[in-house]
């Protein structure tokens, strides 16, 4: 809340505090990375990182590389990571231009009404459960390697994992910063270690001594080349969105993190960006290289959809092609561990999500309780709960179910990525209105209010070569899949039904943040005032909403 006091040339916005609620001292990543636990701002870039080595690159990558080929990957990481650029660019102006901690659907509530707030913290809040179960479903792949996996060893493992993810959060809680930043030091030496020896072997240094593209000449560079026509290729391209998107799945909070870890805003709206182009330098260069040392066609990359076999991921697979004894084990006990650590984490995420849900009214109030420890036991228990759906490994095929919780998980993080954008849209034409200078903003997106469009355009055209892919008949030999088609939409009539259900049952009407229905000071303090006294930029404050239709509908 804030209180408004008249001045004589502007309104200034004086922060208040309210004990009651958790939302005005910390962020959605707070109790992850917590900034009173002493985390440097290299040490969330750190993290950062390492949360981009997840099971969208260990797991699947292999998966998309042996449906797609070596040049559909590379297309389709630069183009998802063009996409994510801009949103984190949006991301970091209206951050900056935000007093303190925030969240997202705070800042959505904000600026496009209560509706698209409600909507997004409940679509984190999903999706990081489809998170835990991916997570799940992986660990099942990953072991695969080693053994032939029966029904009563599937039950043990999901079980013995479910336990260990809620035990690290309920005992761990204030040490999980300090173990992200040991855990992710451990990814990233890993993954540059596989990085060099993916490089001596495209250059020359297997056992076979051929460098250079090869894989991309036999058997190709593109998957499915009977199908040589245009739309072939491009399907061949849209078959690794799915899995592209996996990979760059947090980004957005991760950056929020960072937000709290400068003293200037402006330099923590920069530290977005040069993290981001961190993440994205690393994954274009290990697609690269192991687009050079594996072929797309090693039968052990494909998860099974039809028949259990034997998988791995696509490091191990390298370490293979290059005659390691050994370390194949090693790294894929790694990779165990990576995804577990990765479990947890989306369960701390779905557990504060929830709960500050809860402190703004969108959530049940016993879920903000916590017991003699401060662990929101009630919010845990509930995050919990859906994890239980890993036991649908019982009943079908690992890689298919794994496929289709991609799916889910891909669809409700670019329907994040466009709530992003349209606050950035709403921020820009709220300050627009009130004739405030682009000057006056700490950090500007390189690209602007245009930037956030071009975005919305990309979002919502891969939804559409999601449905061209799906209708490929060479490929899809079995025809439709029906459940690949369902889970690969489900995420958009499920965001709209958020939408009209709380408008309908909280009776309240949208905001429209390009009216004036917004007050903002006639004057924002320059970034060096602000570092001088502390007070903090000036912020938005609705005082009223009075249109039907919220300008991120339009």
């Amino acid at each position: 809340m804030s209180q408004i006091e008249p001045s004589n040339s502007s309104l200034e916005l004086r922060p208040t505090t309210n004990p009651g609620s958790a939302i005005s001292t910390q962020s959605q990543l707070s109790y992850l990375l917590n900034p009173d636990a002493g985390l440097r701002p290299y040490q969330v870039t750190l993290i950062t990182i390492g949360g981009a080595i997840n099971t969208g690159l260990m797991i699947a990558f292999g998966n998309a590389l042996s449906r797609s080929g070596p040049a559909s990957i590379l297309i389709s990481y630069t183009f998802v990571g063009f996409i994510v650029f801009l949103v984190l660019s949006a991301l970091g102006e209206v951050a900056s231009f935000s007093r303190g901690p925030t969240t997202l659907h705070i800042q959505a509530k904000r600026f496009c009404g209560p509706s698209l707030g409600f909507t997004l913290g409940w679509i984190y809040w999903l999706k990081y459960m489809m998170v835990i179960i991916n997570q799940m479903t992986a660990g099942v792949v990953v072991i695969s390697y080693w053994t032939t996996i029966r029904i009563v060893d599937k039950i043990a493992y999901i079980t013995v994992f479910l336990a260990v993810i809620v035990a690290m959060n309920y005992w761990s809680g204030r040490f999980l910063g300090r173990y992200e930043v040991v855990l992710s030091s451990f990814k990233v030496l890993i993954v540059l270690a596989l990085m060099i020896l993916s490089l001596v072997i495209a250059f020359g240094g297997g056992p076979d001594h051929k460098k250079g593209f090869r894989y991309w000449r036999n058997p190709g560079a593109f998957a499915n080349e009977e199908d040589r026509t245009a739309l072939g290729v491009f399907r061949a391209i849209f078959r690794s969105f799915p899995s592209t998107t996996l990979s760059y799945l947090g980004t957005e909070l991760i950056g929020m993190a960072v937000l709290h870890t400068h003293d200037s805003r402006k330099a923590a709206a920069r530290a977005i960006q040069q993290t981001f182009y961190r993440i994205l330098a690393f994954n274009l260069v290990i697609v690269t290289l192991l687009g050079m040392a594996i072929p797309y066609d090693e039968d052990i990359l494909a998860l099974p959809m039809y028949t259990s076999k034997r998988t791995a991921s696509a490091f191990v697979v390298a370490v293979q092609m290059a005659h390691v004894t050994v370390l194949p084990n090693i790294l894929n006990a790694c990779i165990l561990i990576f995804i577990v650590s990765s479990a947890s984490r989306a369960l701390c995420m779905a557990t504060r999500i929830i709960r500050e849900l809860s402190f703004e009214k969108s959530a049940p109030r016993f879920l903000r309780r916590t017991d003699k420890r401060g662990v929101p036991v009630y919010a845990l228990g509930i995050s919990s709960t859906p994890a239980l759906l890993g036991f649908l490994n019982l009943l079908t095929i690992s890689g298919r179910l794994w496929s289709y919780l991609v799916n889910l998980v891909t669809m409700f993080s670019i329907l994040t990525w466009v709530s992003i954008l349209v606050i950035h849209i709403s921020f820009v034409r709220a300050r627009r209105c009130h004739k405030i200078a682009s000057e006056e903003v700490p950090f500007k997106a390189p690209f602007g209010i245009l930037g956030s469009w071009i975005a919305l355009v990309l979002c919502f055209s891969i939804p559409i070569m999601r449905a061209v892919e799906l209708s490929d008949r060479n490929f899809y030999s079995h025809g439709l899949d029906v459940g690949a088609f369902v889970t690969s939409f489900l995420g958009i009539p499920l965001y709209f039904a958020l939408v009209l259900g709380y408008k309908v049952t909280s009776r309240r009407r949208g905001a429209h943040a390009h009216a004036k229905t917004e007050t903002l000071p006639t004057r924002v303090r320059s970034l060096q005032d602000t570092e001088t006294d502390g007070a903090g930029g000036s912020e938005i404050t609705t005082l009223w909403r009075g249109r039907i239709i919220p300008v991120w509908l339009i």
